[in-house]
């Protein structure tokens, strides 16, 4: 890509001109496949009926697709005319789907005929968008179909503008899961350092295949020259994913790569361990979105060639990547350490990342000083600067100023919202969520540390920490979910085992107090966060 030309569009006509034949997109569920020459050409005749109806650059253009051939030539087609889409999760609720595209003022809408009809029954975007597209049937409102669209449009190809930088190039909104979901803008310049780390962090390579599982992570795919296969599944329930199908797709295809949540992989590892199923034409695995348990890193590794690694970024939707870890070096030394309450290493920051861990608060930080750099070991809220790293927050200025830190000497620091500590080698050890942590009155405790030691336990599925009353009085208490088959009849057991376990470290003897949740509720994005506001309404419910 010309160094004055930084737009993720650009890639694909370039991998157009190298590999013009090799699939860029396959979708199983209905036999169809396009090319990187053909899908470069959809989006190029999409781009010209966009701009020809008066999306063009600039435009925040709400995007509500379902994975296929659609949403990614769509996607394409609005980076190249260099509009700005609004991405917004379905699952998030009717609520919070109109706060976010109020928030977002968007002036044109893309979206299938169900997504309109939402629109106009929630009335979405009521005093902004002037500009509708329907991929499919369009029933009683104005505007163009995707189809005519393209039966309209010129057959020329369509150069992808040339944007700058610090352009905006998209709206991606917060799964909501710690608060309400805000948009952050994401600038083309976040993009090309997200495509080149991924590429240095991973070594992908163009002519490799991906399974993503994930559709936001699926546009990478065809960016770094890989032919992304879009399984047959509910993107919105990755944790509920039929887990035959995604092991016959990856054997089908050859998948030398794969994106999934910790849940999806849960899931699959343990249909896999059951059925005695390798799945060795994989060559890395990726797993975002929350920790991921040792157990499930172990048991999927048992599926995979000894060299084969499994690596677990850590990030969020306002900075991706900003580290990462493999699994051979969780399995072999820092998965006892979270069992020990350290918390869960997520290893160095990638290239271009720079990370420091500043004292602990809740209020605005006006400039950074390097003064605010805590030592290593000492507990603090992780903090990140680079060029994957958003600069704001659509219409949220409070937001904004809260979650950055003017730097003096040029651009800003991002304040993660999780707490961590640096170890003497220059890692990173996540301890959970600032919101989530629980203050007692004699100590502060964190979510991750403390659930690692009751995590251990091989009747626990997982554990969640959550502070009953007021901060600086709270009662901690640990949520637990069992194993599939553990009875009620065992957890009188399974308490008194627990608070034993517990009974070992400083930080963990003060919690006495244990409920076991039937099922945690989870994120929407990646059904593997666990939503500790729900699970603390719960236990307060519980505990009167």
């Amino acid at each position: 890509m010309s160094s004055h030309l930084v737009n993720i569009a650009a890639h694909l006509p370039r991998m157009a001109d190298l590999q013009p034949d090799t699939p860029a997109i396959i979708f199983p569920r209905n036999d169809i496949q396009l090319s990187f020459r053909e899908l470069d050409e959809l989006s190029d005749r999409i781009a010209h009926g966009l701009t020809a109806i008066g999306i063009s650059r600039g435009v925040r253009t709400v995007l509500m697709v379902p994975p296929g051939p659609e949403f990614f030539a769509l996607t394409f087609a609005l980076f190249k005319v260099a509009a700005v889409p609004v991405l917004v999760d379905p699952g998030l609720g009717v609520k919070n789907l109109k706060t976010c595209l109020d928030e977002a003022e968007p002036q044109a809408f893309i979206g299938i005929t169900k997504a309109h009809l939402a629109r106009l029954l929630f009335g979405w975007g009521k005093g902004s968008i002037h500009t509708l597209v329907t991929v499919g049937r369009r029933l009683l409102w104005r505007g163009a179909t995707l189809s005519s669209l393209i039966a309209d449009s010129d057959e020329e190809p369509f150069p992808p503008a040339r944007t700058g930088r610090g352009e905006t190039a998209a709206i991606l909104f917060t799964s909501g899961s710690t608060g309400p979901p805000k948009g952050a803008v994401y600038n083309h310049g976040n993009f090309a350092a997200q495509v080149s780390a991924l590429r240095q962090s991973y070594g992908i390579r163009p002519g490799e295949i991906d399974l993503p599982t994930f559709p936001l992570f699926a546009l990478f795919a065809p960016a770094l020259g890989m032919t992304a296969v879009i399984p047959e599944m509910d993107f919105t329930r990755p944790g509920s994913v039929n887990p035959a199908i995604i092991i016959s797709t990856i054997q089908q295809y050859g998948a030398t790569t794969m994106f999934g949540s910790p849940a999806l992989i849960d899931r699959v590892s343990r249909y896999g361990a059951q059925q005695g199923i390798t799945l060795p034409s994989l060559r890395r695995v990726i797993s975002a979105g929350a920790p991921v348990p040792a157990a499930v890193m172990e048991r999927f590794s048992d599926m995979l060639d000894p060299e084969t690694e499994i690596f677990t970024p850590y990030g969020a939707t306002e900075a991706l990547p900003v580290c990462s870890i493999g699994s051979s070096e969780v399995l072999a030394e820092t998965r006892h350490l979270t069992e020990q309450g350290r918390g869960v290493c997520v290893g160095l920051p990638v290239a271009g990342i720079d990370l420091a861990i500043i004292p602990i608060s809740d209020t605005p930080i006006r400039h950074w000083g390097d003064d605010l750099a805590l030592p290593d070991w000492e507990v603090g809220e992780i903090t990140v600067k680079g060029p994957q790293v958003t600069a704001s927050y659509l219409n949220r200025p409070e937001a904004t100023s809260l979650a950055k830190i003017p730097d003096p000497s040029g651009g800003f620091w991002h304040r993660m919202g999780d707490l961590g500590y640096l170890d003497g080698e220059g890692r990173v050890w996540f301890c959970g969520r600032k919101a989530h942590r629980v203050i007692t009155p004699m100590d502060t405790l964190y979510t991750i540390p403390v659930e690692g030691v009751f995590n251990s336990h091989p009747q626990v599925k997982r554990s969640a920490l959550v502070g009953l009353g007021k901060p600086g009085r709270q009662q901690p208490v640990l949520c637990v979910e069992t194993e599939t088959g553990v009875s009620q009849e065992e957890h009188g057991r399974i308490r008194r085992e627990l608070i034993a376990l517990g009974s070992k470290y400083p930080h963990t003897k003060s919690i006495l107090k244990i409920l076991f949740h039937p099922s945690f509720p989870v994120d929407i994005r990646h059904n593997a966060k666990i939503f500790r506001e729900k699970l603390a309404i719960w236990a307060a419910e519980q505990s009167r």
